[in-house]
C-alpha cells in the first residue's frame, strides 16, 4: 500500500515529478500490460481547466495519454464504484467538501483496494478527503478567525468529517501558501483533531507500508500535535 499526498500547487511539472513513482506502481500493479490509472475529478459546471491540468501532471510523471482514464462529476453528484476498476487511482483537486461528498458512495471500496496495494494519490483536496477525520475547510473556530476566508472552501466554521480513512490523521494542504498551518494548529487545540499534517504546495508526503513515511519535493511538511505544554510543531523536509 502506498499513499501519495500533494499538497497542491500550479508547478505541473514539479508535481509530476512526485508522481512518478505513484505511476511506477501503477505499471507493476498491471504487470505486462498497459496500466490504468484512474483520475478522479469533481468540476463546477464551467470548469475547463481540470481535466488538462491534472491529465498534464499524470504525463509529467511519465504516464501515457492511453494510461489515463478520466472519471468526472460535476459538484453534487457522486462517484459509481466502476470507477475504482484501475490499477491506480489518483484523486484531484477542487472543492474540499465536494470531493468528500463525491466519494462517500465508494470509501469502503477504496479502503479495500488500497489495502489491497492499489496505490492511492491525492492532489490538495484528494489529499484532505484521505484521512480519517478530514479536515474540508473552513476559517474560524468558535468564531474566531485562524486562518484567511480565502482558504475557507465555502465553510464558515472548521469543519472535520468522516474521510476515507486511509491515514488516522488530519490533513491540511497549501500549508505554508494559504497559511493553513495556522488552521490545524487551531484545529488540533481545538480538540477537532488529535494530529495531522499540512503539506507545502510542490511537496508530497509518501505513506508506504513498507517504509517510513517520505517527505518529498520543494517544500515542508508540518506534523502537528497535542503535547503537554500545549501545541507541538515539527517540520519535516526532504
Amino acid at each position: 500500500m502506498s499513499v501519495y499526498l500533494l499538497g497542491g500547487g500550479r508547478d505541473t511539472v514539479r508535481c509530476g515529478e512526485l508522481l512518478r513513482p505513484f505511476v511506477d506502481e501503477a505499471r507493476a500493479a498491471a504487470g505486462g500490460r498497459a496500466p490504468v490509472i484512474a483520475l478522479l475529478l469533481v468540476r463546477e459546471p464551467d470548469d475547463e481547466t481540470s481535466i488538462p491540468r491534472h491529465r498534464a501532471m499524470l504525463e509529467a510523471a511519465g504516464a501515457t495519454t492511453s494510461e489515463i482514464r478520466v472519471e468526472t462529476v460535476v459538484e453534487g453528484q457522486a462517484f459509481a464504484a466502476s470507477v475504482l476498476e484501475a490499477d491506480a487511482v489518483f484523486v484531484g483537486g477542487g472543492l474540499t467538501p465536494a470531493y468528500l461528498d463525491a466519494v462517500g458512495g465508494i470509501q469502503d471500496a477504496v479502503v479495500d483496494r488500497v489495502r489491497d496495494g492499489m496505490p492511492y494519490a491525492g492532489f490538495s483536496a484528494g489529499s484532505a478527503i484521505a484521512a480519517g477525520p478530514a479536515l474540508v475547510g473552513g476559517y474560524r473556530v468558535k468564531g474566531v478567525e485562524v486562518v484567511s476566508p480565502d482558504a475557507a472552501e465555502e465553510l464558515d466554521e472548521v469543519e472535520v468529517r468522516a474521510g476515507l480513512g486511509l491515514l488516522a490523521f488530519a490533513v491540511d494542504v497549501h500549508a505554508a501558501q494559504w497559511g493553513t498551518v495556522s488552521r490545524l494548529v487551531a484545529a488540533v487545540d481545538a480538540g477537532l483533531v488529535p494530529e495531522g499534517v499540512a503539506i507545502d504546495e510542490n511537496t508530497a508526503l509518501v505513506i508506504a507500508a513498507q517504509a517510513a513515511p517520505a517527505v518529498r519535493g520543494a517544500g515542508q511538511v508540518w506534523r502537528v500535535e497535542a503535547a503537554a505544554s500545549g501545541i507541538r510543531v515539527e517540520v519535516l523536509r526532504a
